[in-house]
Parts: C-alpha cells; sequence; structure tokens
C-alpha cells in the first residue's frame, strides 16, 4: 500500500518546514501533574489538548504532533491503560484534525510515536515482532483519528526505529524517525547521527524524512545535524531540538534558550541543511512564534562549523560523534577544536 506524503508537498511549497515545540514541559505549565500520564489528558482534558496544538499553530507552526508519545501498550501499561490504546490515540488525533482543519491553511497533522521503554532481544525480553506489533497497534489508532504521518521520534535503538517504521508501513501510514543523540554524541545504544539514514534501509518504503529531536541541548543538536547533511546532502532531514540547556532549579527543571536563541538555531539549522525545523522540551509558544519570524525572515547562507554554532548558541555538553571515530581527516581536525 503506497501512502502518500503530505511534507514533500509542503516543502515544495515553502522550502523549509516548522515544526511545532514541547507537549510535555507545555503541558506541565498548564496544570499537567508528574508522574500523570499526559496521553490521558486526550479524554480527561481535551480542552487543553486543543489549546496546546492551537497555540502553536497560532505561532506558526507548519506541522503539529499528537499527544500520543507514550501510546504504545507498554508505557500505556504503567497508568494501567494499556487497553485502550486505540481509543487514546485515535482521540489524539482527532483533537489535532480538529485543530488543523480550521487553520485557514496547511497544518500538517503527525502521529508521535515514541519509544517503548523496552529494550529487544537480546538485551531485552520483547523480539523485533512484538515491537511491531506494538507500534502498529498504536499507528492504527492515530491513522483512524486523522494523523497524516507518523512521526517516529527521541529513539535511541536503531532496531526499535525499524519497527516502527515497519509497522507505519503495514497500517499505510508515511513516516519519518528522528534519534536523540544524548550520549557523546551518540544515542544511547551507540548510533552515530551519520548513520541515521540507512536505518530503514531494505524496507518496501522509505522515510519522508529523518534526523534528530530532544537531546541536550541545542547547539548539540546542530552539530548533529551537520554530521546528518554531511553524510546525505539530498536527504529531508528534521532537526527539533530542545530549548537551550536544561537547569534544575530546586525540584524543577527550567530550560536556558530564550526566544532570541531559539530564533537563531533555526538560522544555523536552515544554513545546515535542515529542511524541518522545530523544538523540542522547553520550547513555549513564545520560542516557535520567534522561530516562525526568524523563518520567514531568512535566506539561507554559508554551511556553518562547530565554531560558528559554540559562538553563536553556546557551548556544547557532548564530544562531537564524528571526532571520536579514526579516519575522519580533515573534519576530525577541525571540529577537536571546539
Amino acid at each position: 500500500m503506497t501512502a502518500t506524503n503530505p511534507i514533500d508537498a509542503l516543502l515544495a511549497e515553502k522550502g523549509v518546514l516548522l515544526a511545532d515545540g514541547a507537549t510535555g514541559t507545555n503541558l506541565f505549565a498548564m496544570g499537567l501533574e508528574a508522574g500523570e500520564a499526559p496521553e490521558l489528558l486526550n479524554e480527561t482534558a481535551p480542552d487543553t489538548i486543543a489549546t496546546l496544538h492551537q497555540n502553536f499553530v497560532d505561532a506558526g507552526a507548519d506541522i503539529i504532533l499528537t499527544n500520543s508519545f507514550g501510546g504504545t501498550r507498554h508505557r500505556l501499561k504503567l497508568h494501567h491503560a494499556q487497553d485502550r490504546v486505540h481509543d487514546l490515540n485515535k482521540r489524539a488525533a482527532e483533537i489535532a484534525r480538529s485543530v488543523s482543519d480550521k487553520a485557514g491553511r496547511k497544518v500538517i497533522v503527525a502521529g508521535s510515536v515514541g519509544p517503548t521503554g523496552e529494550l529487544l532481544v537480546p538485551l531485552g525480553a520483547m523480539s523485533y515482532e512484538e515491537a511491531v506489533d506494538a507500534f502498529a497497534e498504536q499507528i492504527e489508532g492515530l491513522k483512524a483519528g486523522g494523523a497524516e504521518v507518523a512521526w517516529i521520534e527521541t529513539m535511541s535503538a536503531p532496531d526499535e526505529i525499524r519497527a516502527a517504521a515497519e509497522a507505519a508501513i503495514r497500517v499505510g501510514l508515511p513516516y519519518t524517525y528522528t534519534g536523540s543523540f544524548d550520549t557523546a554524541g551518540r544515542t544511547m545504544m551507540g548510533l552515530l547521527p551519520k548513520d541515521i539514514h540507512g536505518v530503514a534501509d531494505g524496507l518496501s518504503q522509505a522515510p519522508l524524512g529523518v534526523g534528530a529531536n530532544c537531546g541536550v541541548g541545542a547547539a548539540d543538536i546542530l552539530a548533529s545535524l551537520l554530521d546528518m547533511t554531511d553524510a546525505k546532502p539530498e536527504a529531508t532531514v528534521i532537526v527539533k531540538g530542545n530549548c537551550g540547556i536544561p537547569e534544575f532549579r530546586g525540584s524543577e527543571i527550567h530550560y536556558s534558550g530564550t526566544p532570541e536563541l531559539m530564533a537563531d538555531y533555526v538560522r544555523l539549522a536552515v544554513d545546515a541543511g535542515a529542511k524541518i525545523v522545530g523544538g523540542c522540551c522547553g520550547t513555549s509558544f513564545a520560542h516557535l512564534a520567534a522561530m516562525r519570524r526568524a523563518l520567514d525572515a531568512h535566506t539561507k547562507s554559508a554551511r556553518p562549523t562547530v565554531e560558528t554554532i559554540v559562538e553563536r548558541i553556546g557551548p556544547m555538553r557532548n564530544k562531537i560523534a564524528s571526532a571520536a571515530e579514526p579516519g575522519e581527516g580533515r573534519r576530525e581536525r577541525r571540529r577537536s577544536r571546539a
């Protein structure tokens, strides 16, 4: 079954797309309590979720992600809701769709699919086939509610990315996927940014886009972006970085990024070759509005170096993934100075 491609159609019109900002941190600001499952709000507080999406659309988002990040049976089991996978995901997509449909312009509804929280064999007990089934169950609900794309995000294990991609193909939704390069410039399971493109090789349908989200900070994710676009310049690369650096203030996490910093992050991301730019943890509606203004006013400029990124965005928390690899030549030497 061949799925339609809403991302390429909108990219052809706009050149670069703006994805939305944070779901979790904004919901906490809107009353979500620590330990609660955001996905349950799709039923208990649908107006809150609609407001979240509407605020991002008003800020200028071209893509909004459904409130379904933890929507697999494995994550919902922690909240005794594993028997409500289809309904909660369907409702998540329906709420986003209701906002998108009245936007007055094209806004893509992407069904957020996060990791299961389980390890696949041989490191854990979950088989690859069980992972595909769990993701397919979730994506069926998202598709039924009107999601146009399966947005596979914050992944660490290549096998889990591939399982989610295979599930999306089975269900008949196009898909994207992003890794979280938060461990010495790699994902927790060792995937390098430059290798993100090959994770779905051999599947019957290719992704509409691949890239990075979350991680540790805006400077780090931009460095990962350089590696991804170096490896495959023609790819549709996604970057959805955290709003600066997370900092503990007492028992609460705050993010250091200002709207001005996130605006400059957008300019650098576009210059580095990203086709879809958004924000992750800590990215508020005000941040996204500044990012929209920056994107609309920006003309693509020279490709930045890591040094340029650090100078404009701030220090990195991780080493550069490619600098740790032997045989990187000129690029290794250039980046080691950062």
